[in-house]
């Protein structure tokens, strides 16, 4: 035994990469198996949860999909962190961290492995997972997804025709256009006298403008018909949707060109800006709970690992961390720190405390 372990350091010291690829594997399966424990509680539960509401299980089975992607971004930091615990406690069980360290290899180079692959799922999750959720939520709009006026939805259009208002209880999309339910529609004016009012259960608004099926017009006499109603905007989907979206709503790719045409008009992007920094330096984030990962994970001992300990101190520590970023994300939203420094400053933090305690172990 000892003669293979001495070739296998030989060898690993002659080829550093065959070493990264192995911390690399290690963890990417320790992340890996916290995923895949945790998206499949999620799923379970979301399941059972929504099951009731749709017609049939494939359905619903779809519908807890598109909730799972929603739930991501919210559990990939712990998945990563759990991943990183989970990894480092394989390796010191295994005893494979002491081949490790025979190869020279100190704790900062032994995590370059970890942090590269963190870097990794977090480029992974903000140019691929990111868009693909927002495409699926694009599909299943509800009002959960917009930014509402006391739960309601006001549009207001002015044009050289005069003036175009528009309220509905709740609005949700169906292919490329949109339905709003329990709408009224007032119509003025250049001089804002009311010249029409229309009322329907749903109303429909695509790139031609609004109509309704069967809705109920009054005049300015105040005279009621019914029948079909239609009417020509400048309102379109697009325009609708970018007003009334949630900034986690719109895809990275589309966040800063969003961002631009919001700040040309004078709309407030403070909430967006909030959020693509976040999905920018997710990357950066990734690397803070990898570093907290392979600090709690620190032992001299071989055996008796208290991997039950530290994983709940870890937990602990996690959700301290949420606090804090989430603490730092509200202050970056309502103005009292800027929106770069709110998201950057909490994983710098974690990693300039997570790096001291681990060199607080092992000095270069």
């Amino acid at each position: 035994m000892y003669t293979f372990l001495s070739g296998l350091v030989i060898r690993m010291k002659a080829k550093p990469k065959i070493l990264n690829r192995f911390l690399a594997r290690r963890f990417f399966y320790g992340v890996g198996l916290v995923m895949l424990v945790v998206c499949g509680i999620i799923m379970a539960v979301t399941f059972v949860e929504r099951l009731p509401a749709n017609p049939t299980a494939l359905a619903t089975l779809y519908d807890t999909w598109v909730r799972l992607m929603e739930y991501v971004p919210l559990f990939l930091p712990l998945a990563v962190f759990m991943g990183t615990l989970l990894a480092s406690y394989n390796l010191t069980k295994s005893s494979e961290n002491i081949i490790i360290a025979s190869a020279g290899l100190s704790p900062y180079q032994m995590s370059r492995p970890f942090l590269i692959c963190a870097a990794i799922i977090g480029i992974f999750a903000t140019t691929v997972i990111n868009p693909y959720s927002v495409g699926l939520n694009e599909k299943n709009l509800t009002p959960d997804h917009l930014m509402l006026i006391d739960n309601e939805i006001w549009l207001r259009e002015s044009s050289d025709a005069g003036y175009i208002t528009m309220n509905a209880k709740g609005m949700h999309k169906s292919g490329e256009t949109l339905l709003f339910d329990n709408a009224t529609v007032y119509i003025q004016n250049q001089s804002f006298k009311l010249t029409q009012r229309v009322q329907s259960d749903t109303i429909t608004l695509t790139d031609s403008g609004l109509a309704a099926t069967n809705a109920t017009k009054w005049d300015d006499n105040g005279i009621p018909t019914h029948g079909a109603w239609q009417m020509q905007t400048l309102l379109n989907p697009r325009t609708v949707l970018d007003r009334y979206l949630q900034p986690d709503q719109i895809s990275f790719w589309q966040l800063p060109e969003f961002i631009y045409r919001m700040s040309q008009i004078g709309a407030p992007v403070r909430g967006h800006l909030v959020q693509f920094w976040t999905l920018l330096f997710l990357p950066l984030t990734m690397v803070a709970m990898t570093t907290l990962g392979i600090a709690f994970s620190q032992t001299r001992q071989r055996r008796n690992y208290s991997f039950g300990i530290k994983f709940g101190m870890g937990i602990i520590t996690c959700f301290a961390v949420y606090f804090l970023s989430n603490l730092f994300n509200a202050l970056g939203a309502t103005g009292v720190l800027p929106p770069l420094l709110a998201i950057i400053a909490p994983p710098l933090i974690i990693i300039a405390g997570a790096g001291a305690f681990i060199a607080s172990f092992d000095t270069i």
